[in-house]
């Protein structure tokens, strides 16, 4: 019997390293591909670009780029043979222009986030309110952002209160969308079974509701981000410097398409590492997410 549960101990620690080795080997090989990916994308982007089948004012070459988003985090000569230097582009370097468009993120997005959750679980709980709301909400989300920046600016001015306000309007509704989603689809028997063991309303809501809610709360957040993302060149196109969106819509007045798509690399590789946090602190929240 020892030599029997023995063996299944050991059996067992062998299938885990294997699933282990396994998963560790998957991961390198997609790191893997992805590298290879990107490596070839710069190839052929060099390669177009040098052979000028575009035009270098359209398709600049990647060390074009990569010149530009030094120079845009440096002091260097306001012009060639013009001993006079400047810092970085507009007096500032790039990464204070990304840092600027994160603190208003920060303000819109995350005042969507404390309210949106709760407006949703609001709604998601009561038949009346939501069927008096939601048209509403639903008007606000099919809205693009360029249709009320304008109105925004009139009530609020050209300074950082109207893009934050923006920001939040981009992230509220499918922050509130996603939540009630989420408190429809818990399963009634679920609810049912809770008060018929005792639990107040109280306690469906926290100890049912709220755990059963929380990964479709997480999922809205990621959306949410996403879209508040998405919408900072349109909350920095007036008045947006210091911002990186403001400085990728001024450079591409400017023509200056090396510092642009600087820019646009800066705000997509920003937004995927905000991406990827999100997910990762929602994975350690609500680690229960698809075992039940």
């Amino acid at each position: 019997m020892i030599s029997l549960g023995a063996t299944r101990t050991a059996t067992r620690a062998a299938e885990l390293g294997t699933a282990q080795t396994t998963g560790r080997s998957g991961r390198v090989r997609g790191i893997g591909v992805r590298v290879l990916s990107l490596a070839v994308l710069l190839v052929l982007w060099w390669a177009i670009s040098a052979a000028k089948i575009v035009d270098q004012q359209f398709l600049p070459t990647p060390g074009a780029v990569w010149r530009a988003f030094v120079r845009a985090n440096s002091w260097h000569e306001l012009a060639p043979g013009v001993p006079r230097e400047v810092r970085g582009e507009q007096n500032y370097f790039l990464w204070e222009h990304l840092l600027a468009s994160l603190q208003r993120i920060g303000a819109g997005a995350g005042a969507a986030v404390i309210l949106g959750p709760l407006v949703g679980f609001g709604l998601g709980t009561s038949r009346t309110l939501a069927t008096i709301v939601e048209p509403y909400l639903n008007f606000l989300r099919a809205l693009p952002p360029l249709g009320y920046i304008g109105l925004l600016i009139v009530w609020f001015g050209i300074g950082d209160t109207s893009k934050i306000w923006l920001l939040f309007l981009a992230a509220f509704p499918p922050l509130v969308i996603a939540t009630m989603t989420g408190v429809h689809g818990v399963s009634a028997d679920r609810v049912n079974a809770a008060r018929s063991l005792g639990a107040n309303r109280r306690q469906v809501i926290t100890r049912v509701l709220l755990p059963a809610t929380l990964p479709e709360v997480i999922g809205g957040i990621r959306v949410a981000i996403g879209f508040a993302w998405t919408t900072v060149v349109a909350a920095e196109l007036d008045n947006g410097i210091p911002g990186i969106g403001g400085l990728a819509y001024l450079s591409g007045q400017r023509l200056d398409t090396p510092l642009t798509m600087a820019c646009i690399i800066v705000i997509g590789l920003t937004a995927l590492g905000l991406d990827a946090a999100i997910k990762r602190i929602g994975d350690l929240a609500v680690p229960w997410k698809g075992k039940a």
